[in-house]
């Protein structure tokens, strides 16, 4: 039996507040970055809708350009800092105690290539393969990372694990898809969904338990 686990990675995996928080103090001082961080939260989606075709590098250039007035060789701030982006903690021990468990692992990303190895380099946990925005020509909540890896992959068991209810939880809701919702910032969990953990912690046997 193939049992798949697909993963977001920016935000579930890799600290995506801290790295955009830490560029965004950097800029703007400390006590401007957390209010400029929820402004760039709601922005980013908007600049993807825009065209979902962009690369995720000039997501994150316009979405900056566009958060507060700055010079413009700083629009590429953040695009300069992702690769340097950390993960959590405890990700990869959980990442290979789901892999021992016989977990197959697929990345499904709202970026592009160069930053997802760069991503996968840090996190140092083999996946079988990663599926990024760039090469699907759309971002998630759109379905097209999920259509791609069932193009790739059929799976027997197949569990989505992911930070955000918009670009996660809710689309494999849509598909039908077991979810797992980690939790990280405390948030109402709203749609539901199958497991909610506050870390990857407690990640492999909520897998196992899904998978029935």
């Amino acid at each position: 039996m193939e049992r798949w686990a697909t993963f977001d990675c920016y935000g579930t995996l890799i600290d995506w507040n801290g790295g955009i928080g830490r560029e965004l103090e950097r800029l703007f001082g400390v006590e401007q970055a957390p209010r400029l961080l929820h402004t760039y939260h709601e922005l980013e989606p908007t600049v993807q809708r825009e065209q979902p075709t962009r690369s995720y590098r000039d997501v994150l250039t316009v979405t900056l350009a566009r958060l507060a007035p700055l010079p413009e060789q700083e629009h590429g701030a953040l695009a300069r800092s992702l690769p340097d982006w950390r993960p959590f903690p405890e990700v990869r021990a959980s990442l290979e105690e789901v892999r021992a468990r016989g977990w197959k692992l697929a990345i499904l990303s709202n970026t592009d290539r160069d930053y997802i190895e760069a991503s996968m380099a840090r996190i140092d946990v083999p996946f079988e393969f990663a599926v990024v925005a760039s090469e699907v020509g759309s971002y998630k909540p759109d379905h097209g990372h999920w259509r791609a890896f069932r193009e790739r992959v059929t799976p027997d068991v197949h569990v989505h694990v992911g930070a955000s209810l918009f670009h996660d939880v809710a689309p494999a809701r849509e598909l039908g898809l077991p979810t797992i919702w980690i939790n990280r910032l405390g948030e109402d969990p709203e749609p539901r969904p199958d497991v909610e953990l506050r870390s990857l912690d407690g990640l492999p046997d909520a897998l196992d338990t899904l998978a029935g």
